[in-house]
């Protein structure tokens, strides 16, 4: 199994070369069995190292100082958090003609949350749950937020997003979907203290066991600022009652609801065009997810 090229500048990577990076710098977990795990992931290539290890290897530079970002915060996290986190092990360098620092993290188990909750109503109690501690957690020292981070203001991102549903054409409801974008711009913007957010709470970043949710995964978009950002989910995996169980077990005003929606919008028209050929999975999310913001639009 081969994983597809999604970026112009993407290293390709290999099981081989998993092995070669494993034994010059790991030699402890070098003759343990290496296959690449199956993911619509859009920035890393996962490596299932024997049965309790997985290698993360970066596709594209910009992700990689992801690594770095979840080594040093996230052991001070996941001791306030009720679902599990990624335990990085150990921090590999450029070699091999590979040319980024690489990772080996624990295995979590667990499938990601696309038709897998059995509950989604508990579901929704359970996520709230964790973004509610998540926003607890102190942010003495949290890095900067670089212009257009996720939980920055939306203007921000304005002319990413009216450029990506222009370039979507007659793929999608441009109109409606401009729409929903002005309502959630028209709101006022966050104004109270910035906390922590995930970021990319989509279906692939939350892992689930026997039908309950279990971890939360990929911390790259890890950033402190609007908690409406973190929002994503009410329309990425929920709907209806299980939308409402989210709204109320976190509280949510009305404008910070409609900036969660913005954000929802924003993660779907940005992927649909980039990864419209390239990646199946991201696109049927993406795809899902526009369709429940255009439909909740319609329907406010």
């Amino acid at each position: 199994m081969k994983a597809l090229k999604m970026h112009v500048d993407e290293v390709e990577t290999d099981a081989a070369l998993v092995r070669r990076l494993l034994a010059g710098q790991f030699p402890q977990w070098a003759d343990l069995p290496v296959r690449l795990v199956a993911s619509y992931g859009t920035d890393h290539d996962i490596y299932r190292l024997g049965e309790d290890l997985a290698v993360r290897l970066p596709r594209i530079g910009w992700a990689t100082g992801q690594a770095a970002k979840e080594a040093e915060w996230l052991p001070r996290l996941a001791a306030h958090l009720p679902l599990a986190v990624p335990v990085q092990l150990a921090m590999g360098h450029p070699a091999e003609g590979y040319p980024f620092d690489w990772s080996v993290y624990e295995w979590l188990r667990g499938e990601n949350a696309n038709g897998t909750l059995d509950d989604l109503c508990q579901s929704a109690v359970d996520l709230a749950a964790f973004v509610h501690a998540l926003r607890g957690v102190d942010t003495t020292g949290a890095p900067p937020r670089p212009r257009g981070g996720r939980g920055g203001p939306l203007a921000e991102c304005d002319e990413d997003v009216r450029r990506s549903i222009a370039q979507l054409g007659d793929r999608i409801d441009g109109q409606l979907a401009l729409r929903s974008w002005e309502v959630s711009l028209g709101v006022p913007p966050w104004g109270a203290r910035e906390v922590w957010v995930h970021g990319d709470l989509l279906p692939g970043n939350l892992l689930v066991v026997g039908g309950q949710l279990s971890a939360v995964i990929d911390f790259g978009c890890l950033n402190v600022g609007d908690p409406a950002c973190d929002l994503q989910p009410a329309w990425n995996v929920f709907a209806g009652d299980s939308r409402a169980r989210f709204r109320a077990e976190l509280d949510v005003d009305d404008a910070s609801w409609l900036r969660g929606r913005g954000w929802a919008l924003y993660q779907a028209v940005m992927a649909l065009p980039y990864y419209w050929d390239t990646n199946p999975g991201m696109i049927r999310q993406a795809t899902h997810a526009l369709r429940q913001v255009l439909a909740d639009t319609t329907s406010s």
